[in-house]
């Protein structure tokens, strides 16, 4: 691993084009774009960008979510298809590294992504939020352990995880045993108030200090007449509204420039990676400060799936499950 590198990173506070995949696909490139102009290689924007992150569910009754529920699958994106296809070519022209959340569909089933594409356009990662929140339960199914991979990328070994999926030390510790060097967050934005910005700053903060990483995090933003779009009950708008913070953090827990709160914008930040060996000389959470002879998690990355291929075993009825079936793939992980 390199760790005389320097990297520039940018974090997007962005607005999505509500019901328009197109819309806010064009966002995006625009966005890609600018950043390029500024020299910049890596480039994260928020939660489930493309085509919107679903709002409409936080404020909706289930039994009146029916429309705009079928919007989103309207306006999914397929993997692979148009989307991905204008993202990989923006990395491959522009070199540089995309981080884009997005509201995958497949076939009848919708999934919160986070895709990585490569400098070279090639998609490095597509993972699944393993345990969506809350309201999101109603709208997106569950990833698997095959996303809490940290990919090789020309900028460096590169993590991500999608807004509470912070809270689960689990997940965030399978990344930081994988060595990540840069850490790549994601936030819906316009939610719950101040509060949500308070704790992603901590949240941020802590992963930054705890894995030894850069952190690089992107929250939405919705504006006044968004809100109006998604509700028109005003008493509601108040619970689209702060909860944001798009920031560059380095591994000593220190935003790298003024993370943003609010409206658009971009923040924009060197990393030098030997700040990554500053901090891991005095606490390497999985190195030489872990203890794997008392603490250890097992990590399984085998593919969800609920058909089963292949010739039944001889002399066993194939409509009988086997005693003892055969074990998903599994890492371990040392802390």
């Amino acid at each position: 691993m390199d760790y005389s590198q320097v990297v520039r990173a940018a974090a997007v506070q962005i607005s999505p084009v509500l019901h328009s995949r197109e819309g806010t696909t064009e966002k995006v490139l625009d966005a890609i774009a600018a950043a390029a102009k500024d020299g910049v290689n890596l480039i994260v924007f928020p939660e489930t960008f493309v085509p919107y992150y679903p709002y409409f569910s936080f404020v909706t009754p289930p039994v009146l979510m029916g429309k705009p529920h079928m919007t989103l699958y309207e306006e999914a994106v397929t993997v692979p298809g148009p989307v991905v296809d204008a993202v990989s070519r923006a990395a491959r022209s522009y070199s540089m590294v995309i981080v884009l959340g997005v509201t995958e569909r497949d076939a009848g089933s919708l999934y919160n992504t986070q895709l990585v594409f490569d400098a070279d356009g090639q998609l490095a990662l597509k993972r699944r939020k393993i345990t969506p929140t809350y309201h999101e339960r109603m709208v997106w199914g569950q990833g698997d352990g095959t996303g809490l991979t940290v990919a090789d990328t020309q900028v460096g070994r590169l993590g991500s995880l999608a807004c509470w999926e912070h809270y689960n030390p689990l997940a965030r510790f399978a990344l930081m045993a994988q060595h990540e060097q840069i850490h790549c967050g994601q936030f819906p934005g316009s939610m719950v108030g101040q509060i949500f910005s308070d704790q992603m700053e901590v949240t941020m903060r802590h992963h930054a200090l705890e894995s030894g990483c850069f952190v690089v995090n992107a929250t939405g933003w919705l504006t006044a007449e968004q809100k109006a779009q998604i509700t028109p009950d005003t008493a509601l708008h108040k619970a689209l509204s702060g909860g944001c913070y798009t920031a560059i953090i380095s591994p000593e827990g220190v935003p790298l420039a003024d993370p943003i709160v609010e409206g658009e914008g971009m923040v924009v930040a060197d990393l030098d990676f030997s700040l990554i060996t500053k901090r891991k000389r005095m606490m390497d959470a999985v190195g030489h400060y872990a203890r794997p002879d008392l603490l250890k998690l097992r990590l399984n990355q085998a593919p969800w799936s609920l058909l089963e291929t292949g010739s039944p075993e001889p002399d066993r009825d194939p409509m009988v499950s086997p005693a003892s079936p055969p074990q998903a793939a599994e890492t371990e992980l040392s802390l």
